[in-house]
């Protein structure tokens, strides 16, 4: 189970740190990742955290928002610095039960309900 939290209501130029707890399940070994859906928009890949560490991030979102785990409380987060209105959305965590994180948003097997991040 993945359970979104920290999400909230930000100026522009604000930030937030989103965490994502996994219970039941280690997830240290496998890719971690999240998404967000702007209102009318699809859903969105942010940043990903393989197995070994490697980091990617979307074009819009590069040098503001970082990617981070915590293997011992098994908790996902991310660091969202210098946030823009566009960046209003609901925020999900996924993951995949492999060592890299897959392409598609479809392949990703794993979701929490999501987290609120509205910035006015």
């Amino acid at each position: 189970q993945l359970v979104e939290s920290g999400g909230g209501s930000v100026q522009a130029g604000g930030s937030l740190r989103l965490s994502c707890a996994a219970s039941g399940y280690s997830y240290n070994h496998y890719c971690m990742a999240w998404f967000r859906r702007a209102p009318g928009k699809e859903r969105e890949k942010v940043a990903t955290l393989d197995s070994d560490g490697r980091t990617s991030y979307a074009d819009s979102v590069k040098g503001r928002f970082t990617i981070s785990k915590d293997n011992a409380k098994n908790i996902l987060y991310l660091q969202t610095d210098s946030l823009k209105r566009e960046d209003t959305a609901i925020s999900y965590c996924a993951t995949e039960r492999r060592l890299q994180c897959p392409y598609r948003v479809a392949d990703f097997g794993y979701w929490g309900q999501g987290t609120q991040v509205t910035v006015s």
